[in-house]
Order: structure tokens, then C-alpha cells, then sequence
């Protein structure tokens, strides 16, 4: 494996380990104040943290083939979950 490769997964596991960190912690709140926006945040962090390991699994599996449609898959994925962590700012109470 390149260099690149290494430091590409090295990468997607530290997103991937702050995100289900975050997930961990809305669930965690959302036991201790029942607050449903805790439910939209760690639905978000977990979209995000799935992004990175499919598009990482998909990406070694093709050998790196089909870039366009790993980053729309990607980036489809991360948007949603980024959507779900904005909507649960705007419906917090």
C-alpha cells in the first residue's frame, strides 16, 4: 500500500471514532434529558461516521475505481447527516 493509503484510512478512523464518540454522547443525553433533538444528532454522527466507512470499504474493495461515485455516495451521505446535526440546533428547545 502508498503512503497516501495509509494515511487516508489513518484519517477515516479518527472520523470515524469522533463520530460514533458523538453518537455515544447524544445518546447518553438523550437518556439523561429525553430532549429528541439528541435523537437527530446522533442519527447525524452516525450518517457521517457511515459515509466514512463505506466509502473507505468501497474504495480499497474497487482499488480505488469509480472515484465519482464513492464521492457522491460520500458526500450524499455526509450532507444528510450534517442535516439531521443542523436540524437538531433548530428544533432544540
Amino acid at each position: 500500500m502508498l503512503v497516501v493509503e495509509y494515511l487516508y484510512l489513518a484519517a477515516t478512523a479518527v472520523l470515524v471514532v469522533s463520530g460514533l464518540t458523538m453518537v455515544g454522547m447524544a445518546i447518553r443525553a438523550y437518556l439523561q434529558t429525553s430532549r429528541r433533538a439528541m435523537i437527530h444528532v446522533s442519527l447525524g454522527f452516525g450518517l457521517i461516521a457511515a459515509a466514512a466507512i463505506a466509502t473507505a470499504i468501497s474504495a480499497f474493495v474497487t482499488d480505488f475505481e469509480g472515484v465519482r461515485s464513492l464521492l457522491l455516495v460520500n458526500n450524499g451521505l455526509s450532507s444528510l447527516g450534517f442535516i439531521l446535526v443542523v436540524y437538531s440546533l433548530v428544533i432544540y428547545d
